[in-house]
């Protein structure tokens, strides 16, 4: 739909509302943290589990489960790094070394890396 006003001055009006499926959900921030999950219903009777914070991550490759010490850097946006805010892309401090998550948390209910270090 065209945004503003018309030529002749007057305002496009809508031709319907949205949907409840077409509306955006809540947005969810994945900190670090003691283990948190929500279970979310959706759409056709389905479940899907939320992460809300997190403790550990699977590193691919090694196949090993490792506590997160820090957040070091989010490419995405700088300030998500300060908050210790986990998305995708973010990398992350472990005892192993640097490790880059490859999963969205928040979408997933696990976070999951592999090492750049």
């Amino acid at each position: 739909m065209k945004q503003g006003k018309k030529i002749s001055g007057g305002r496009y009006t809508k031709n319907r509302k949205k949907k409840s499926y077409e509306i955006a959900g809540q947005r969810r921030i994945v900190k670090i943290g003691e283990e948190k999950r929500k279970i979310q219903k959706k759409r056709g009777g389905k479940k899907k589990s939320v992460l809300l914070k997190a403790k550990f991550v699977n590193i691919q490759g090694k196949n090993k489960k490792t506590e997160i010490k820090n957040v070091l850097e989010t490419p995405s946006n700088r300030f998500l790094a300060r908050q210790n805010i986990l998305t995708k892309g973010t990398i992350i401090q472990t005892e192993f070394g640097k490790v880059k998550i490859t999963n969205r948390p928040t979408q997933e209910g696990i976070v999951n890396g592999i090492l750049i270090e």
